[in-house]
This record gives structure tokens, C-alpha cells and sequence, in this order.
């Protein structure tokens, strides 16, 4: 299984029209061409789909959990769609789109959870759909049209931010849990500076691009200054970056104190006997403080 492509795409349009009309998945221009974004330069009478989202987002979240299966398929962890952790507020209003976690169901407290991933991915490449033949076609990567995919559009962005951010602050049992924003775009540059700082905060713990190659022509950033945001190139790239996010064993902590506080929280820590007693008595002060 290799990660996302133009080819995935073209899947997801020849399964859509099986079961949507092509009036609900592609935009008309004025001179009756169908296409999924409406192409640069364009200035004609314009529209907007009812329904395309949905059916991409279901499509998108069932491909990550094909892919991670397939990448987990000899360890003993489970993929879930569609996840409750009520304890630390994803509820069913708003579930979790996977996680990772060491049983699998539906419902899961925080101690199951291994890693939750947020998907935001979407149609990157411009396609074009024959009425007469129903042939559908690629006609340009995101550089030739209008529409802002993935991680290019800031609204879906901050959407995750706020989500993410929201489960952190829930419940303390919440700051053990790695969360990662998943796309198939490259990010921008401020946001990639956002990206580097919540990953530095202990927020998000990166915004990965599971697309390697989105243009046609050209290359795209790899990764930003501090990794807040990495482009995966391969399958073996992906498992290596999980695994070695498993093993980190991470502590989300924040807090506002003054210096004399601190002093004190940081002076009873190093009471204990070694560096790892040292670290969790702090963090369990700050957390009581």
C-alpha cells in the first residue's frame, strides 16, 4: 500500500458517481465543463456543491485506516473510527476521526488511547468530468486552481487547532495522549511557524502531510524549522515516525505561576532520587498547583 496520490483521487471520483450525481461532485463553468475546483483565471458565473465534503471526509478517514491497519497489521494495536472518549470531552456530538488505542471499541477511556489522529485531507489535484462519457480526467495539481485544499485552506486549520486544544485543556488525563493533525497538502509558512510553536508548547505533536508528491512539477517543503510540520515520502517513513512518537512517553504540562512558585514546586521535585522522579513529582506539583 503506498500513501496518497492523484491516483487515490481518481478512485474516490469513479466510486462517487456510482452513487452521487456528477452535479453534486463536480462545478459547471459557464461553457459546461465539469471540474472539481474552479480552474485559475477563471471569472465566469460560479456555484457551491452540497454534499462533496461529506462524502470526501468519509472516503479520506476510511483510506488513513486502511493505511494505518496495514502499517499496525503485526502489533497489538487497533484502529478506531469515529471514537468517544468522554473523560476527556469527544463525545459522540464530536468523536475522534481515529485513534490508535489498545482495545478496540466505539467507547474508550484515556488510559486505551495510544495516539489520536485529526483528518484533514480533501480533493488536492484539479479533475474534469465528461458528460457524454463519464470519463473523468486530471487537469492540473493545486497550483492551476482555485480552491485551497487540506492544510492550504486556514479555516480547516484552525478548526483542528481549536479541537486538539480543546482536548487538552478537558482533563488532566488527556496530557499523556499524543494528537496529530493529518493532511495531504503542505502547509504555508505562517502556518508552519504556528505548527513548530504548538508542537514546542506540547499542543499538537506535528502536522503531517501523508502526500509526497502533490505537484505535477516541482517539490514541496518537507518539514519546518523545528517539525512541527513533516511531508511523509513512504510508507517506512510513516511507521518509523509513529514508532518513535510511542516511545517518547510525553507529558503534556502548563501553568501559570510566578518565579517564587516555581522555586518552591522545582525545589520539592528535586528531592526525589533520580531525573525521571524528578520530572513526574514536578509535573504532578504543577498539576496540584
Amino acid at each position: 500500500m503506498r500513501l496518497w496520490s492523484k491516483n487515490q483521487e481518481k478512485i474516490f471520483f469513479d466510486k462517487s458517481v456510482n452513487f452521487a450525481s456528477h452535479k453534486q461532485l463536480f462545478y459547471k463553468t459557464d461553457d459546461g465543463r465539469y471540474v472539481a475546483y474552479w480552474p485559475k483565471g477563471y471569472s465566469g458565473s460560479k456555484s457551491t456543491l452540497q454534499g462533496r465534503n461529506s462524502l470526501i471526509g468519509k472516503f479520506t478517514e476510511d483510506w488513513v485506516c486502511n493505511l494505518l491497519n496495514h502499517i499496525l497489521e503485526d502489533t497489538d494495536l487497533h484502529v478506531v473510527q469515529q471514537a468517544q472518549i468522554p473523560s476527556i470531552g469527544i463525545s459522540h456530538r464530536s468523536p475522534a476521526d481515529i485513534v490508535l488505542s489498545d482495545v478496540d471499541r466505539k467507547i474508550l477511556m484515556p488510559e486505551d488511547v495510544k495516539l489520536i489522529f485529526e483528518v484533514k485531507m480533501s480533493i488536492v489535484w484539479n479533475w474534469e468530468y465528461d458528460a457524454d462519457t463519464a470519463h473523468i480526467r486530471e487537469i492540473g495539481d493545486y497550483r492551476t486552481h482555485q480552491g485551497r485544499p487540506s492544510f492550504t485552506r486556514s479555516d480547516s486549520i484552525l478548526k483542528a487547532i481549536g479541537k486538539c486544544i480543546d482536548i487538552r485543556v478537558s482533563n488532566v488525563k488527556a496530557s499523556k495522549i499524543p494528537l496529530i493533525v493529518l493532511g495531504n497538502a503542505p502547509l504555508s509558512n505562517g502556518f508552519c511557524k504556528k505548527a513548530d510553536f504548538l508542537k514546542s508548547a506540547g499542543i499538537i505533536q506535528g502536522f503531517w502531510s501523508i502526500n509526497p508528491f502533490p505537484l505535477n512539477h516541482g517539490n514541496t517543503r518537507k518539514r519546518s524549522h523545528n517539525d512541527g510540520f513533516i511531508r511523509m515520502d513512504n510508507i517506512n517513513e510513516l511507521n518509523i515516525t509513529l514508532n518513535q512518537l510511542f516511545k517518547q512517553d510525553l507529558n503534556f504540562f502548563s501553568g501559570m505561576e510566578n518565579p517564587k512558585k516555581l522555586g518552591q514546586l522545582i525545589e520539592m521535585a528535586n528531592w526525589e532520587n533520580n531525573y525521571e522522579n524528578k520530572g513526574l513529582k514536578f509535573l504532578n506539583l504543577l498539576k496540584g498547583s
